[in-house]
């Protein structure tokens, strides 16, 4: 499997400048912290340099260089967490998340007094009401988020009253996948995390809809049952709520007690986008028409649950329509007309006064009707070509239903509706597989036969074996070899052949090597590539496109290929399992490596979340990614770093243990947690923890780093997750097709091949 993770190799740790080896060696005594460098929760002030935005080249092409966005900006205002009695120990993890100092107050005046920002409060669920009539005026309330945080073990709904005076609502149970659900929902709240903004530039976006009555029967195949889709939907209208006493009828409509424990349950088991979709019975569902208020009550719900996609009905009131566009916050809408009468016409100008009534409070407009001749997909087909037209507006995702509009399906490139041979049943007639998708863009000649290789040091079949599974289960009819790197000119030759297709390459090679004609900016910054992507404009052809020229950024050649770098996004997407993308914002970091290459990806992973000072051990930075960087010199330069939030280590598999007494010298100990005091009559002590460990090294190690950190209070990842990330980011741009982390996992098993 494609790790894209720079193998380390036997360089020297420490040079002549930098501290010796026997200086940090794992049986070396505790340090002890003199003259600390300031070091606090929302900042990082220190007397090194601190790295400056990174600048970059220009990028190759706009659809398909790697562009480095500016780093997430900390939450404004203040974040109110209302918690329930005995679990104020969601307003830590809140804190923890976020990478903030936290604090529980019993009433919000107190808060006002203070005057700290930057500090996650906590307030008792049964004080909320009476502090914010008593506390908060309008100003001071549209300062604060308010969060009502509901444990729903007990059985338990939250109260709807209290909802209502809360902004957002997050629902948990005491799982392993807390701080992950957690990190996830507060992302999007806060508009760190936007999948919309990633998913529309893709070439094409299919979803699958989740039929189940119980979301519980879904979760042992969700893993497959994603593989190709983009976003799953949740059907609340299909759930079942099972009646409260034996023998009962179930109501029609789910309470929102269940559905918010069924949305909770689905999105602790996948990481995709959720659309959330209340079908009325007009139009194949089963909410009644005769309350439109009861749609818009659920809808609102799951914009305060954080649910990324809310399809709302073109038939509701424009007033509840609006009310819901106003109140999105980084939710997006999906506006949705169906017509299953069979008379409908594409061709009529109720076509073009559907779309734009829709677009009017939605982000997307989709549009389906039910058809009986293959003539009205061509009629469909010369629709979307007038709304393209039309310019800058919301995306259109327009189907046919029926046998004969299933070619629609695969024409239609944004958020096509998917169905898998293990659900139960099909959300709407005529819905394909994303494999029967691709097979008919095959036959269609929109989706040629393409040879992807992986080129490089690794066992082959083994890696084979799993690239041919997720072909297979995409239905692409690409082929897949993997081969050795071999003599010199021999990786060139397999580029040039006529049907070459990408490749990922492991080891990476240097993003200067001259035959690759073309890279994007994160590659060019880091200085390696590890995955060779077929350029595919938007409109979805595979013709060569003009990038500028790898050896000159004055000179422009024509090339079907680029050179993209995956690793550091699957860095990325490691450290913000957990952790939202603010926390590492100019806080310090420390990278372990043997060599620069070795640590570039991480470097540039660092400081795409905006970290501050980074401090590295065992090499000395030259490159373009050397600014701002300050190598530690002597035991009195770990001194000097009070605390780093991060530390990662890129180290040879023999000199893994050399990361050990750092880990033990930054432990997260018990009196760094503090302590909560839900009821004092003064503020409480503000006070954080939470750090992270990514450990990079491949290969059997001396020592335990990982078992290391996590008794130190750390929070650690191998690199295992990061190759699973990695895999997947390498799989996106080969194919343009999404293989979803779960399912790499799951295929992969732990290890990796």
């Amino acid at each position: 499997m494609p790790t894209a993770i720079p193998q380390p190799t036997a360089t020297p740790l420490f040079d002549e400048t930098t501290v010796s080896a026997t200086a940090l060696t794992d049986t070396a005594a505790p340090i002890s912290t003199t003259t600390p460098i300031s070091n606090n929760n929302a900042t990082t002030t220190t007397s090194s340099v601190t790295a400056p935005p990174l600048s970059l080249p220009a990028a190759s092409t706009k659809d398909h260089a790697t562009t480095l966005a500016d780093p997430p900006d900390n939450p404004t205002g203040t974040i109110v967490v209302a918690f329930g009695p005995s679990q104020e120990h969601i307003v830590q993890t809140v804190a923890e998340v976020l990478g903030k100092p936290w604090t529980t107050e019993p009433a919000l005046a107190t808060l006002a007094r203070a005057g700290d920002a930057g500090v996650i409060v906590g307030i008792p669920v049964q004080d909320l009401s009476r502090s914010l009539s008593e506390g908060c005026d309008s100003d001071s309330r549209s300062a604060l988020t308010v969060i009502n945080t509901h444990c729903v073990e007990d059985g338990s709904a939250p109260e709807d009253a209290l909802t209502e005076l809360c902004d957002y609502e997050f629902l948990y149970s005491r799982s392993p996948f807390l701080r992950r659900d957690l990190t996830r929902f507060l992302s999007l709240i806060l508009g760190q995390n936007r999948p919309h903004d990633d998913l529309r530039t893709k070439t094409r976006t299919n979803f699958i809809s989740t039929t189940f009555p119980d979301v519980h029967a879904a979760l042992p195949n969700l893993d497959i049952l994603s593989v190709g889709s983009d976003a799953v939907e949740i059907r609340v209208d299909l759930l079942v709520e099972p009646p409260a006493q034996e023998g009962a009828l179930a109501s029609p409509v789910p309470s929102l007690k269940y559905v918010g424990q069924q949305l909770m349950l689905l999105r602790q088991h996948t990481e995709l986008p959720i659309i959330f979709t209340t079908r009325c019975t007009k139009e194949n569902g089963k909410f009644p028409m005769d309350d439109p208020a009861l749609f818009y009550k659920y809808l609102r719900r799951a914009i305060q649950w954080g649910v990324e996609y809310i399809d709302v009905e073109l038939w509701l009131p424009e007033e509840i329509r609006r009310r819901l566009a106003e109140a999105k916050g980084h939710s997006v809408i999906m506006s949705a007309f169906h017509d299953f009468s069979g008379g409908w016409k594409w061709t009529s100008p109720e076509a073009q006064r559907i779309f734009t009534e829709s677009a009017r409070y939605a982000d997307i407009v989709k549009m389906i009707a039910m058809v009986s001749t293959i003539e009205e997909t061509y009629e469909l087909e010369y629709f979307r070509s007038t709304i393209k037209n039309r310019g800058p507006g919301p995306l259109l995702s327009a189907v046919n239903m029926g046998q004969m509009g299933q070619l629609s399906r695969a024409l239609n490139a944004v958020f096509s509706p998917i169905t898998h041979p293990l659900l139960p049943m099909i959300a709407a007639p005529g819905q394909l597989t994303a494999a029967e998708i691709n097979e008919a863009l095959h036959i269609m000649g929109q989706l040629p036969k393409r040879d992807l290789y992986a080129i490089g040091s690794f066992r082959s079949t083994p890696h084979s074996m799993f690239m041919e599974k997720c072909l297979n289960e995409l239905g692409l009819p690409h082929s897949f070899s993997s081969t050795d790197r071999g003599p010199k000119g021999s990786m060139e030759s397999v580029i040039l052949q006529p049907q070459f297709g990408g490749a990922s390459i492991n080891p990476p090679i240097a993003s200067t090597t001259p035959y690759i004609p073309a890279i994007s900016d994160a590659a060019r910054a880091i200085g390696l590539v590890d995955t060779l992507a077929l350029v595919t404009p938007r409109d979805g052809t595979t013709t060569p496109t003009i990038l500028s020229n790898n050896n000159s950024s004055t000179t422009t050649t024509t090339t079907r290929f680029i050179g993209e770098n995956a690793a550091w996004k699957g860095i990325r997407a490691t450290l913000t399992r957990e952790y939202v993308p603010s926390a590492y914002r100019n806080r310090a970091a420390i990278i372990l490596a043997g060599s620069e290459t070795d640590a570039s990806a991480a470097i540039f992973a660092l400081r795409s979340l905006g970290v501050g000072s980074i401090y590295t051990v065992g090499f000395k930075a030259t490159g373009p990614l050397s600014t701002g960087l300050e190598p530690f010199t002597s035991i009195q330069s770990v001194k000097l770093v009070e605390q780093p939030f991060v530390i990662v280590s890129a180290l040879p598999p023999e000199k893994s243990l050399l990361v050990q007494p750092l880990l033990r010298h930054y432990a997260t100990t018990n009196s760094n947690t503090g302590s909560i005091n839900s009821r004092s009559s003064s503020p409480s002590s503000p006070s954080i923890r939470g750090k992270v460990y990514l450990d990079l090294t491949s290969g059997v190690r001396k020592g335990d780093p990982l078992a290391v950190a996590g008794s130190a209070g750390w929070t650690a990842y191998g690199v295992e997750d990061v190759s699973a990330w990695t895999t997947v980011e390498t799989l996106r741009l080969l194919v343009g097709q999404n293989v979803p982390f779960d399912f790499v996992r799951m295929a992969s098993g732990r290890p990796l091949f």
